[in-house]
């Protein structure tokens, strides 16, 4: 305590006034702790009935959605049941042309809107698959929205048009890089190079078409099976050993310098797809004849709507790759020390070229049946 002497007295006024400021500071902490705690409580309180709003609504949602969703799946097996009877009449011949047609339109635009619009999102969709488990795991790629899915397939559309130009440009200077080689032969570098660019391509490729299915496109399952087919093909050929300063080098590098040459008419061949076939595909949805998830597909196989200038093409395309499959798989039989890679890339090429053939002509039957029975 501290003490004032004047005239013999003291004075103690300080150490009050220092006892009535520390009482005042202790009371105003207090007062901000208590208003801090009631609103804390209130906002706890505010947070529970946002909460049971919440789950009130989400409630609400799920028996409204799991209702419209039975309605949903009663139509779609409805459409299906009369596509089906459709399809009888008209294989009986019993239907006139413009009732025939009228109908097909009405069935297909009956079936876009189950399948492609807000209704879809209510329905059982395809499961992810084994390529997509194996690559992304138990992940759903199920887009909710419509204007995601359509998202999804437009950037497909843009990455075709984008590797269509890189798939004829990089055979294309491969092979022009080999005319200026003394000796023919290409460097091993390059050609493991273009390999690991096809395996990154049909790899991806195949990832974004198993995303569009499940998301609705209507990929035929041969397809999205061929690009597992020449993914395995790029592997397969990249644990195989070219050298380009062999004696036999060029002997050996026969069948890649044809499949560059197939490449490179591949290349073009996509390039035309991609052009003319989307304009026709967009007119189809238009008129309610394809669904709005469908894409151009196959770089060497016949789809939906092909324009016939591409179908001679495509045999062409077909007929050069099963020719490079059989000259791998005879090489691979006559040759008496053989790489295993030449068999199996040989086998590999037959079986896609007889599927790729197997798949146009299918398409072509189809189509033409189809044709003759509306007429």
């Amino acid at each position: 305590m501290a003490e004032n002497r004047v005239n013999g007295t003291i004075d103690v006024s300080s150490d009050a006034n220092g006892s009535g400021e520390a009482g005042s500071g202790e009371g105003l902490d207090s007062e901000i702790e208590s208003k801090l705690e009631k609103s804390v409580k209130d906002l706890l309180e505010k947070c529970k009935v946002v909460q049971d709003s919440a789950s009130n609504h989400s409630q609400r949602f799920r028996v409204e959605a799991q209702a419209l969703s039975h309605q949903a799946l009663a139509l779609d097996s409805e459409i299906k049941r009369l596509r089906k009877e459709f399809s009888l009449l008209l294989s009986r011949d019993e239907a006139n042309s413009e009732l025939a047609e009228k109908v097909e339109v009405d069935l297909c635009r009956a079936r876009s809107m189950i399948n492609e619009g807000d209704v879809a999102a209510l329905l059982p969709h395809k499961s992810n698959g084994l390529f997509l488990k194996l690559l992304l795991g138990p992940v759903n790629v199920r887009a909710e929205r419509n204007d995601v899915r359509f998202k999804v397939k437009e950037e497909y559309n843009t990455y075709r048009d984008t590797t269509a130009l890189l798939f004829l440009a990089f055979p294309s200077f491969l092979l022009l890089f080999r005319n200026t080689l003394p000796n023919g032969c290409l460097p091993s570098l390059p050609i493991q190079l273009y390999e690991v660019w096809l395996l990154f391509f049909y790899t991806s490729l195949a990832l974004r078409e198993n995303v569009l299915r499940v998301n609705g496109s209507d990929i035929r399952p041969w397809w999205v099976y061929h690009h597992y087919f020449a993914m395995s093909t790029a592997i397969i050929a990249l644990t195989w050993r070219f050298q380009g300063v062999e004696p036999n080098c060029t002997r050996k590098q026969f069948g890649v310098h044809l499949f560059l040459g197939w490449a490179a008419l591949q290349g073009v061949t996509m390039l035309l797809q991609n052009r003319y076939q989307r304009r026709r595909l967009y007119t189809q949805i238009a008129l309610g004849k394809a669904g709005r998830m469908d894409v151009v597909w196959g770089e060497a196989a016949g789809v939906k709507g092909q324009l016939w200038m591409l179908y001679p093409v495509l045999f062409i395309l077909q007929g050069l790759e099963f020719i490079l499959g059989l000259l791998l798989v005879r090489n691979s039989i006559q040759e008496r020390v053989s790489e295993w890679q030449r068999l199996v890339c040989g086998l590999l090429f037959l079986t896609m070229a007889v599927g790729n053939f197997s798949n146009t002509v299918a398409t072509v039957v189809a189509k033409e049946r189809m044709k003759s029975k509306i007429k």
